[in-house]
């Protein structure tokens, strides 16, 4: 059985509802991809500070090897040799099975430190040594590429602009 209904729809009324249907679509489609947009630069930036917090411990770990090896930081040995491009030195002892001398722990300090730096996307570190009002200062310098992008190469710390390398010095 068919229910008629005596209900007519005024022609000027036809359609009305789905015009408000497609425009609450419209809407909910624009928030949607506005929540999208938020949820990937919340992803970027939390990416971004895993790095930063990396670059950080990888800072500190090579300054604690430094304070646990002092009679190699003293005498001048291969803890400030290493800029950030240099190659790592040849270390053929592996001083967590065998013992090592201080400069032999030094070397290899720098060469699992380097290994950890590279996790880092772009990866570069370095540690220059100066005297500074006869003082001798310890400058570690981690360099990483942020933003993943290949044309990114300065090494300026802090960075000139956005084509560097994110970088993080510490100097003791």
């Amino acid at each position: 059985m068919i229910l008629r209904s005596n209900l007519r729809i005024p022609e000027e009324n036809r359609g009305f509802t789905l015009l408000e249907v497609l425009i609450a679509l419209l809407v909910l489609s624009i928030g949607l991809l506005g929540l999208a947009a938020l949820q990937t630069i919340g992803l970027r930036s939390s990416q971004m500070a895993t790095l930063r917090t990396l670059a950080v411990q990888e800072t500190y770990a090579i300054t604690e090897r430094m304070r646990a090896n002092p009679e190699v930081r003293t005498t001048g040995h291969p803890y400030y040799v290493i800029g950030v491009n240099d190659p790592p030195p040849v270390i053929l002892t592996n001083c967590d099975v065998l013992p090592c001398t201080p400069k032999q722990l030094a070397g290899f300090d720098l060469n699992q430190w380097r290994a950890e730096v590279g996790h880092l996307p772009g990866g570069k570190s370095g540690i220059i040594q100066e005297v500074v009002g006869g003082v001798t200062v310890h400058t570690v310098t981690v360099h990483w590429n942020e933003t993943r992008d290949p044309a990114v190469t300065g090494l300026t710390c802090p960075p000139a602009s956005h084509t560097d390398l994110r970088c993080i010095q510490l100097r003791l």
